[in-house]
Formats: C-alpha cells, sequence, structure tokens
C-alpha cells in the first residue's frame, strides 16, 4: 500500500498500547520500529581498522565499518557491504561481538568481530580516510557514537580467544540514551 495518498493521523488503535500512524479512513497502520546496524571490528594483527566518516551525522568523526541494513540481507552479509562500501575491504566474521540497544535513536546494532580476509583496504565513499589504529593512538576524543566506545573495549576485553556471548549496553547507560558528551 502506498503511504503518499493516506490521511495519517496519530492515535491510539483498538487493541493497541500507543499511538501509531493511522489511516484516518481505513485504519491501516503504518509501524515505525526500530532499525537494525550492523558492522564490525576489523583487526590486523593487532589494530583496529577505523573509517574516518564523508557523511553526516558526525562527519569527520572516526568509526567502525557499520551501517544499516538492508531488506533481504543476512546481518553478517551487511556487516560484509559495509566494509566493502566504507573500507573497499573484504572480512572474515568471527562471530557476534555485542548487541546493543539505542532506544533514544530507535536503533539495534549487532556487532561483529572480524579480520580482513583478503588485504587491502581504502577509504570508500562514505570514508574520508581509512587506517589502522594501535589501541594506544586510536583517537578516542574523535570517536563518533558511544557504542564504537563500548564496542572497542568489548573487543579488547574478549581477547584473541573464543567469543563468549554478546556484551550488551554497558551497566550506566542500559536503553542507550547517553548521546556523546561535547568534545568526546
Amino acid at each position: 500500500m502506498s503511504t503518499a495518498a493516506i490521511n495519517f493521523v496519530r492515535r491510539i488503535p483498538e487493541g493497541e498500547d500507543r499511538e501509531r500512524l493511522t489511516c484516518a479512513e481505513c485504519g491501516f497502520v503504518a509501524y515505525e520500529n526500530p532499525k537494525i546496524v550492523t558492522g564490525s571490528v576489523v583487526s590486523v594483527d593487532g589494530r583496529i581498522l577505523l573509517c574516518r566518516r564523508a557523511i553526516e551525522p558526525r562527519r569527520g568523526f572516526w568509526t567502525i565499518p557499520a551501517g544499516y541494513m538492508e531488506l533481504g540481507e543476512t546481518v553478517e552479509e551487511a556487516a560484509k557491504r559495509e566494509a566493502r562500501e566504507e573500507a573497499c575491504a573484504e572480512i572474515a566474521i568471527d562471530g557476534v561481538l555485542a548487541l546493543y540497544s539505542i532506544a533514544r535513536i530507535g536503533q539495534v546494532q549487532v556487532l561483529f568481530r572480524a579480520t580482513l580476509a583478503t588485504p587491502g583496504f581504502a577509504a570508500g565513499a562514505e570514508s574520508l580516510e581509512v587506517r589502522l589504529f594501535d589501541w594506544e593512538d586510536i583517537p578516542w576524543a574523535d570517536l563518533a557514537f558511544p557504542s564504537v566506545h563500548w564496542v572497542l573495549h568489548a573487543w579488547r576485553a574478549a581477547g584473541p580467544g573464543p567469543l563468549g556471548p554478546p556484551v550488551t549496553n554497558p551497566p550506566e547507560d542500559l536503553r542507550g540514551t547517553r548521546p556523546l558528551a561535547e568534545g568526546a
């Protein structure tokens, strides 16, 4: 059904517990659900692959290769596609490293641990530059999002061995409601 010709109103449909965008004429409900973001902490000889964003939000800040999942993809396929798009990198996924709920912006983030499947990487269309960083050289104050901080620390805590259960939001931000502090 095309939503362009529908006269939407916000109301609580029968049997629901919250307001929804609903067609005033036929009752069609246009559900607004969280988006899935997927990406990877890609390591090469103990160094981390980071991309400096060429797009908003947070243009010029560093992040892991990650982005929105597309219809028809698995989360693994989406993570691999994002690594190709942002870092021109072919990756091998090792396992799920983290699963974050970011309620303030309606996201669920599924983040993997990965390595390069083939040598080489370069800045893709959405990146200003792509680099490998030693842990002590990561530009912590210039990371784009709180979840990038979280997942990098999860990667370090996991070490090189088998992964346990995915980590989740830190106790101080269980619902993912705290944006980055200014200058962080």
